[in-house]
């Protein structure tokens, strides 16, 4: 599926939406350049989920941060980590389709787990973004009211 985003705010909808959709055990990997969004829809699925927008940063130091929700949201950021090897030993695998939802941004750094969401977010000019969306049933998405 595609989408077309013409703000911030139109592609933190856009994982809202996803979000809405979510069930414990579901793991959403992110993909786009530096700037594409990829935090902005975290942040839409972890509001979908109960989690304040303000709560869900671009990692720092943070591999993954634990936010409290039900399920529980792990918001996993690979940016800081170069290989397969720094990735299993920072246990991200741990939080990836356990009792909780993951999210996991640069996931290009990651073996993509069977049944995973792909959503890769790639930047067309200034605020717009095209959004696609593999794995899920597009049926679905178009009956999920915003």
């Amino acid at each position: 599926m595609r989408l077309l985003s013409n703000s911030p705010e139109e592609t933190a909808e856009a994982g809202y939406r996803l979000g809405r959709m979510l069930k414990a055990g579901s793991t959403v990997c992110l993909y786009g350049e530096l700037g594409a969004g990829k935090t902005v829809f975290a942040k839409g699925i972890g509001r979908a989920l109960g989690v304040p927008e303000r709560d869900i940063t671009s990692a720092s130091f943070t591999i993954v941060a634990e936010h409290e929700s039900r399920p529980p949201f792990y918001h996993i950021d690979l940016y800081r980590l170069d290989r397969e090897e720094d990735v299993e030993a920072a246990g991200v695998y741990d939080f990836i389709g356990c009792d909780g939802i993951s999210v996991v941004e640069w996931a290009e750094k990651l073996e993509a787990p069977e049944g995973c969401i792909k959503v890769i977010l790639e930047v067309l000019q200034n605020d717009s973004r095209e959004i696609i969306i593999e794995g899920i049933d597009e049926e679905d998405w178009d009956n999920l009211q915003a």
